[in-house]
């Protein structure tokens, strides 16, 4: 293993494994391989731009030409996949973006993968492929059972990898991920949808009753997890990484606020969203079997968490404009307008 290209290494979890592989190993080059797409964002590798062992190129993992001269280019000898579209409500918006990427783009990569003889390809994955867990917790052995769009993606993503293992011998390994919160993390996602809106005194629509059940995983405790499978995973296995930290939605809005020091009258339930999955939970024995541990407890990790978004407003706001307030208003308005109080 020599040069490892990581596709999505801009986004939130990539950009975290990125800059975990280039400051820990540093005799390896590490390639990012981002197309900077609306949650691409190469502030996020702003801590390793001097760094020696780091390239990045921009591109479309479902772009063969640009994939093909990419490997070619830096002799790319393993892969790590993070590239996806990846959030529930937009997958129900525009469900092509997910397919185009989470199931072409990763065929687009295999096939260079298996054309250049890479030594490992590693696809990140999700729990949601698992799909609602209304009780125990999922093994990575379990069926596939997804609810959304880009659920459903991420399985047929993961299916394809299998394929590639079992018929063209590719060396391949899944990490199927919880809930994962930190540093860097597009506005979209209920952590810093939330701690933003907060801050600015904002309501935060919670969907449903709030009373959805969630795993919470620290975004370094993810890219660990990461970089461990990739490195002591078994070819052809699956594995879990999950935070074991599961939480009532409602309870980490209401924790969230009580950080923030800001009054919960800013929670506003308004209309659930289709096919909204009532609980994510994993077990992870086979990843930790292998060594991995993790550093966060969820209460204080949420803690550093907010304190990064209140410190870093530089970041966020200038994502808040454009097409993420169309978004937005696409997402919520109706719901906000149809929406209740929490002490209604």
């Amino acid at each position: 293993m020599k040069t490892i290209l990581v596709t999505g290494g801009a986004g939130f979890i990539g950009s975290a494994f990125v800059r975990h592989m280039v400051t820990t190993y540093p005799e390896l080059t590490i390639v990012t391989y981002d197309k900077l797409t609306y949650a691409g964002n190469l502030d996020n590798l702003l801590p390793i731009k001097d760094a020696p062992n780091h390239a990045f190129v921009r591109g479309d993992i479902a772009d063969h030409e640009a994939v093909r001269e990419t490997f070619q280019r830096y002799s790319v000898d393993t892969v790590v996949n993070f590239a996806a579209e990846s959030h529930v409500d937009r997958s129900i918006l525009d469900p092509d973006a997910f397919i185009r990427t989470d199931v072409i783009g990763v065929y687009v990569l295999l096939e260079e993968a298996r054309r250049h003889g890479i030594g490992r390809f590693v696809q990140v994955s999700t729990d949601e492929v698992y799909g609602d867990v209304r009780e125990g917790f999922s093994v990575e052995t379990d069926p596939f059972m997804p609810n959304s769009p880009y659920a459903a993606s991420k399985a047929s993503g993961e299916l394809m990898v299998r394929s590639y293992h079992v018929t063209y011998g590719i060396d391949t390994v899944v990490t199927r991920g919880s809930n994962t919160y930190g540093p860097y993390q597009y506005p979209e996602k209920l952590i810093p949808f939330f701690a933003t809106e907060a801050l600015d005194g904002r309501p935060l629509p919670v969907y449903g009753d709030g009373q959805q059940v969630r795993d919470w995983l620290h975004v370094d405790d993810h890219a660990r997890g990461v970089a461990h499978a990739l490195l002591h995973g078994k070819s052809g296995e699956a594995y879990n990484i999950a935070g074991e930290a599961l939480r009532v939605n409602l309870e980490v809005t209401r924790l969230l606020l009580s950080i923030l020091g800001k009054d919960e009258s800013l929670i506003k339930f308004v209309p659930d969203r289709p096919g909204h999955d009532r609980r994510y939970a994993m077990n992870c024995d086979k990843l930790k079997a292998l060594g991995w541990e993790r550093r966060y407890d969820f209460e204080d990790g949420l803690r550093a968490t907010l304190t990064w978004y209140q410190e870093n407003e530089w970041w966020w706001r200038k994502i808040k404009t454009g097409e993420y307030l169309e978004y937005y208003r696409r997402q919520y308005a109706e719901r906000l307008a149809a929406g209740q109080d929490v002490s209604s």
